[in-house]
């Protein structure tokens, strides 16, 4: 098969709105609670974000993380209408901030806008501008320094941190490289009430204290069809950061540690000279943004991925040694569904992420552990999924999923190191993807990707050799 990974979109472009308007926010420290308002052509929306009740909201750091709730919240709603025009009203903004903001817009919208054949090129942002903030911190580089020259920590002191925690692969292996070294919260963030047994099962199994934040968007968004709002995805990792952050201040933590692995910065699809990357708001692209944006808040939590310079492969060679997280951990969409009566108790085993999820585990997990976590039907033994499976590995013919899924050499990769497997050795559509593979110019290096690929933004006092080795 011929591989690449290009693709691009036409049609006609949607209606689109005149302004969104950053409205107000505010806090109400005896209920925890958070409202951000907003408004489109004059239509307004609130969002509530709720934290533990009575914690102390009056430091700076505080402040200005629910500041930064608001401005990276407020994409959910501008998405209504996609208009060519942001106002903050009477919120001014630096010049790094405004840059930030509308790199967020533009880059984590790109999915949105490819799949709305939407131009957002021309978008601006009106904001009073506010004189450049002193840096809080020494100045960090866009690209921190190599994994091979940095130099492990011991603090004498455990360090205080935040880990946000979705219940795969990736954020299990962060709990248990971070947890030697620190003092350790999980961080979820739901509906109000809400739990989801995917997130809640390998969480007991982690035995560590749960911070949560009850997420409530504005109940119009739930109509978007019936009230002809524009559709789709946002960068709700951002989202998700800004709330862990200020989660972090109010609960005294030093950091939030993230799970955004290496391949999250490769874009999904080409489409002329723009990329569009799906997973824009894990990229090391936003990560180097934000961190420099809190920078200029003095007493800011620390912000950074604990997997930055990791592969996919690397992440499940890591989480195959876990074995008491096999039988809790759950990535399958469909356990997230926001009915409850849809949502599944087990994977679907159908789904692109069913797929990539026993690709990249298939060369470190016994076949038969991996067919008992699928409930009997894994998918690398279903003929009928060989197209998912080829669009995981590039296929020029097949579109990459928009989804948090590896890089194609990542995929390919773990094709030749799961089919040199013997008890893989009677599985017909692991060996044709195999054959596939070897035939292409370029044969992945398996033993690379098993190292560290990139550089990371990992802190001194998180620099331990569980993180960097």
């Amino acid at each position: 098969m011929s591989i690449q990974a290009v693709s691009t979109a036409s049609g006609p472009q949607a209606p689109r709105g005149q302004e969104f308007r950053y409205e107000s926010y505010s806090a109400d420290p005896a209920t925890g609670e958070l409202t951000c308002n907003y408004s489109v052509d004059g239509r307004r929306f609130s969002e509530r974000i709720t934290f533990r009740p009575g914690a102390d909201w009056d430091r700076p750091a505080t402040a200005a993380a629910a500041r930064w709730v608001f401005l990276l919240a407020g994409v959910s709603y501008y998405k209504t209408a996609a208009p060519p025009v942001i106002s903050t009203g009477d919120l001014a903004l630096t010049r790094r901030e405004r840059s930030f903001l509308l790199g967020f817009y533009l880059e984590g919208l790109g999915e949105f806008a490819y799949r709305n054949h939407l131009d957002l090129s021309g978008l601006r942002i009106d904001a009073p501008e506010a004189p450049p903030a002193p840096p809080a911190q020494p100045a960090q580089p866009t690209s921190a320094a190599p994994l091979a020259t940095a130099t492990p920590s011991a603090p004498d002191s455990p360090r205080r941190a935040l880990v946000p925690f979705g219940g795969g692969i990736d954020s299990i292996v962060t709990v248990e490289l971070v947890r030697p070294s620190a003092d350790i919260a999980l961080f979820v963030v739901s509906r109000p009430g809400a739990r989801f047994d995917a997130i809640e099962q390998p969480a007991a199994v982690t035995g560590l204290p749960i911070v949560r934040a009850g997420r409530e968007i504005d109940p119009q968004l739930l109509r978007s069809r019936e009230l002809g709002f524009l559709n789709g995805h946002v960068p709700v990792t951002g989202i998700i950061s800004a709330i862990a952050v200020l989660a972090a201040t109010l609960e005294d933590r030093d950091a939030v540690i993230m799970s955004n692995e290496w391949s999250a910065s490769v874009p999904t699809v080409q489409t002329g000279d723009r990329a569009v990357n799906h997973q824009y708001s894990k990229s090391e692209a936003f990560e180097a943004a934000f961190r420099g944006v809190l920078a200029q808040t003095r007493g800011m939590p620390e912000y950074f991925s604990a997997l930055r310079a990791r592969t996919e492969l690397w992440i499940a060679d890591r989480f195959a040694q876990l074995t008491r997280y096999h039988s809790t951990f759950r990535s399958c969409n469909r356990a997230f569904h926001i009915d409850p009566a849809r949502r599944l108790d087990h994977w679907c085993g159908q789904c692109d992420k069913c797929a990539f999820i026993d690709l990249i585990l298939a060369p470190f997990l016994p076949a038969a552990e991996l067919s008992q976590i699928f409930g009997g039907h894994e998918p690398l033994n279903d003929p009928g999924l060989a197209g998912r499976f080829r669009a995981l590995l590039g296929d020029a013919d097949l579109s990459k999923p928009f989804e948090c899924v590896g890089e194609v050499n990542e995929c390919r990769a773990a094709v030749l190191l799961a089919a040199e497997r013997p008890d893989r050795a009677g599985s017909d559509l692991l060996g044709e993807l195999a054959t596939e593979v070897r035939a292409l110019p370029g044969r992945p290096s398996t033993d690379g990707l098993l190292h560290p690929v990139g550089d990371n933004f990992i802190p001194a006092a998180y620099a331990t050799k569980e993180l960097l080795a």
